[in-house]
């Protein structure tokens, strides 16, 4: 693979995306010139631009553009940005143009990469991988698909040696990297624009699987079927390695974890749900390999705060509850909204839910409606296209239909804060992967505010 370090200047066209923005992070902190476009204004966009990273939003030549040239500039891009008038522009005018996941896979090659790879499961992961490297001071570059709530960011640097990264599905990115070492968390249907069915999905993580060198260094949760010989972990079953003995003592969860004959007693852990110690199971597993002794790994699993947007809980003097979520498919928002009915039976919940791209709406939509209709009640916002057109006739108001809810309505962005300010609810659940994101500062001025 060619060298992408070499360049002066790298544009990153559609900059604000989650990995384009950790690549562009990452040029900007070696001191390169980092510039790019984006056709949304988003918090992660005004983090990058107080960095001092450029930004144009509009798709119309600018003189920062033009100022450019093929002999020193990098152009990198995502394939869910498409028709661009710039990506043309640089296109016709011979400039280097690569896609963003080859960027990752040539930056991580000489590196002992791990990639974490799953329909659900992969940001926690990776980010968590990152915070245990960082906690036993592993010379690390840690690229995530989230904000790490640690560390207010999604590009976290301490070396080379190492390199974490979330190994993307979608258009099949993954296929770019070569991990040494892997995990494989879920295999579940979604991005069905790309793959067509369950079947071609589940075959690309077994592709993705087979770029391991090693059997024992692919990790598989267990009872996944990926294809050839692995490391299985679970929880509150024997595998290879797994947790058990999950309890909450004053307040705290606690679990065991198991690593062949050898047990190692009372993680301290502070992200809910099953499915998250399971994620613990298999990063303290590998950083443990790794070279990290476990008192670190059991000071780094007390000292992880999460990610930004994976059930960000607030609560307030008057009693109410806000929690904020990225989840964007059936099987997510039923484990944000199982969770919150499991701790929370009697409150009353009012949830907030944007859909994220027509095709995964329109694949899903009676998984959707199942899991909105389990609210009290529902402001289902205009669907986020993201790098998609519309489809005709799929829309919010074509999916209220399907949930089952006397007390639903659809919203477009602007209007949805007023409303949620006139509703009666206990908790307050916002949901989706699109530019939701930016009724949070509102909700939560204005919920620090109110009193009974």
């Amino acid at each position: 693979m060619a060298d992408v370090n070499t360049y002066e200047n790298y544009y990153f066209i559609g900059i604000g995306g989650i990995g384009m923005s950790t690549l562009a992070r990452y040029f900007h902190s070696v001191g390169k010139s980092v510039a790019g476009y984006d056709k949304t204004h988003t918090k992660l966009t005004n983090a990058l631009q107080e960095e001092g990273i450029s930004i144009n939003f509009d798709d119309v030549l600018t003189q920062a553009e033009e100022r450019l040239s093929p002999d020193n500039t990098l152009i990198v891009f995502t394939p869910a940005i498409k028709n661009l008038r710039i990506l043309d522009y640089f296109t016709e005018r011979g400039f280097t143009i690569i896609k963003r996941a080859k960027v990752l896979g040539i930056l991580t090659e000489t590196t002992n990469c791990v990639a974490v790879a799953g329909t659900h499961g992969k940001t926690t992961t990776s980010t968590l991988i990152t915070h245990l490297c960082k906690v036993a001071n592993l010379p690390f570059s840690g690229f995530l698909g989230g904000i790490a709530e640690n560390y207010g960011s999604n590009f976290i640097y301490n070396g080379t040696d190492i390199s974490v990264v979330e190994a993307d599905e979608y258009d099949r990115s993954f296929m770019n990297l070569r991990p040494k070492w892997a995990v494989v968390t879920s295999m579940d249907a979604d991005h069905l624009d790309i793959y067509g069915d369950t079947n071609t999905i589940e075959q690309s993580f077994r592709d993705f699987a087979a770029l391991v060198p090693d059997n024992d260094k692919l990790f598989v949760r267990k009872g996944l079927d990926i294809g050839r010989n692995s490391v299985s972990y679970a929880v509150n079953e024997e595998a290879d390695y797994y947790s058990d003995s999950i309890r909450m003592e004053g307040g705290i969860l606690r679990f065991d974890f198991h690593a062949g004959e050898e047990t190692i007693e009372d993680f301290e852990w502070h992200l809910p749900g099953i499915h998250n110690v399971e994620n613990a199971t298999v990063a303290i597993a590998i950083v443990h390999q790794l070279g990290a002794s476990y008192e670190d790994l059991k000071k780094g699993i007390k000292s992880f705060k999460g990610i930004k947007r994976r059930y960000t809980k607030h609560f307030f003097e008057n009693g109410k509850i806000y929690i904020d979520d990225y989840a964007h498919h059936p099987t997510e928002l039923n484990a944000v909204i199982g969770s919150i009915k499991t701790f929370y039976p009697n409150k009353k919940l009012l949830i907030v839910f944007q859909p994220h791209l027509f095709t995964r709406t329109r694949d899903f939509a009676d998984g959707f409606a199942d899991s909105l209709s389990k609210g009290e009640e529902l402001i289902l916002l205009d669907i986020y296209p993201a790098r998609e057109l519309p489809i005709e006739g799929i829309t919010s108001d074509w999916l209220l239909e399907k949930v089952k809810n006397d007390k639903k309505e659809v919203s477009n962005l602007q209007d949805a804060f007023e409303k949620i300010k006139s509703k009666d609810f206990d908790i307050l659940l916002t949901v989706g992967a699109g530019n939701i994101d930016t009724l949070y500062d509102p909700i939560m001025a204005w919920m620090g505010k109110e009193k009974e």
